[in-house]
């Protein structure tokens, strides 16, 4: 089988890529605590993967110390985070790599203990995600956030616009915004998790307002074309999930593609919710072919891909680039694998979120 679409420069903003083979974000919780701030470690784990002229997106890092899940992820809100993420950048950029960092907030994930004030964590509306989350090896329900105030959204606004300039200051090439898998920005998105009365709930448009300003504001920060966004469309993950995508995500996918953004990071539905457990949802849509229309720029897809699956979708056009996670984890030297036609190294799940070397660095490549 020829993978050699996957293996076609393409253009991203300014930069031009040498194969289309992207390293996804990926949460490791492998950050120095306390601080949650990236280490050599890190940046050793990423120079692993980094590959000429490819693109790594580097892991979430909350814009705030109370948008993090727990300890353990890193941050780019502090001195320290930047000089630990400029190590990382270095890693990459020494072996002739890109990589744009992922800006988060967890919202109504997040819990009191994260909090610097110690109190509820805070979400479009004081409704609790569904489920479960672990604590000290038991499963606890998740806290009911409290509503972020119409007067506190601005200094959200600009804690991503910080979070920005932080990037930059770390010597990233780009940033990606994270409004996927029921994180604050998605949460403002969809009428499951946002039942406001104000100028950001009920209508499509208001709903989409959060999201919207907070690209525009790193926009500001970076200019459009070194700003990518994610997007789960049709996900299931945290307790996200729009009984119709459809309307809402045409109307923000429709007013993203009029910024001129550096791409479009969409998450396939057949993956939704692939960080917690093995999943494979069949008879889902495919969420680049149906978007595919409505955006004009580089559209990255991830999920659940093998190199036969994401040489169709590249060569069909659906996508420009494939967003590789798992196999990334397991197989530092992924880009050379795939073009040579070689087998994966499977990947160890309980590995995923521990602490240490283990299932962290300790994966060969091929000529190890």
């Amino acid at each position: 089988m020829s993978t050699q679409a996957l293996f076609e420069p393409l253009k991203v903003g300014p930069y031009t890529l040498s194969h289309r083979v992207v390293m996804a974000p990926l949460t490791r919780m492998r950050a120095t605590k306390p601080g949650n701030h990236a280490n050599a470690m890190n940046a050793e784990y990423y120079a692993q993967r980094a590959t000429r002229g490819g693109l790594i997106i580097a892991e979430a890092s909350q814009v705030l110390q109370g948008g993090a899940p727990g300890p353990g992820t890193p941050g780019i809100h502090t001195p320290e985070q930047v000089a630990g993420w400029k190590l990382v950048v270095d890693a990459i950029h020494a072996k002739g790599g890109l990589v744009f960092l992922q800006l988060w907030h967890v919202g109504r994930l997040s819990n009191a203990a994260q909090q610097p004030d110690g109190g509820p964590a805070i979400g479009a509306s004081a409704i609790a995600a569904p489920g479960t989350r672990v604590v000290r090896g038991e499963n606890v329900p998740y806290e009911t956030p409290r509503a972020l105030r119409l007067d506190e959204i601005p200094g959200i606004i600009e804690a991503y616009a910080q979070a920005a300039r932080n990037a930059k200051a770390a010597g990233f090439d780009g940033i990606e915004i994270h409004a996927a898998n029921g994180y604050l920005l998605e949460q403002f998105m969809q009428s499951r998790s946002n039942q406001r009365t104000d100028a950001y709930g009920g209508s499509i448009e208001n709903r989409a307002r959060l999201v919207l300003e907070v690209t525009a504001a790193c926009a500001q920060v970076w200019g459009s074309d070194r700003v990518g966004i994610r997007l789960s469309p049709f996900g299931v993950a945290n307790g996200s999930g729009e009984d119709d995508p459809m309307p809402l995500y045409s109307h923000v996918i429709g007013a993203l593609n009029r910024m001129g953004l550096a791409y479009l990071h969409l998450i396939e539905p057949r993956a939704s919710g692939a960080g917690q457990r093995e999943v494979d949802h069949q008879g889902v849509p495919s969420a680049a072919e149906l978007f595919r229309p409505a955006w004009n720029g580089v559209l990255i897809a991830a999920g659940n891909f093998k190199p036969d699956t994401a040489t169709a979708m590249v060569e069909k056009g659906d996508a420009d680039a494939i967003a590789f996670g798992r196999y990334f984890i397991s197989n530092p030297d992924l880009p050379e694998r795939i073009r040579v036609g070689a087998p994966f190294t499977p990947y160890n799940r309980p590995t995923f979120y521990t602490s240490g070397p283990e299932g962290y660095l300790d994966y060969p490549a091929m000529s190890a």
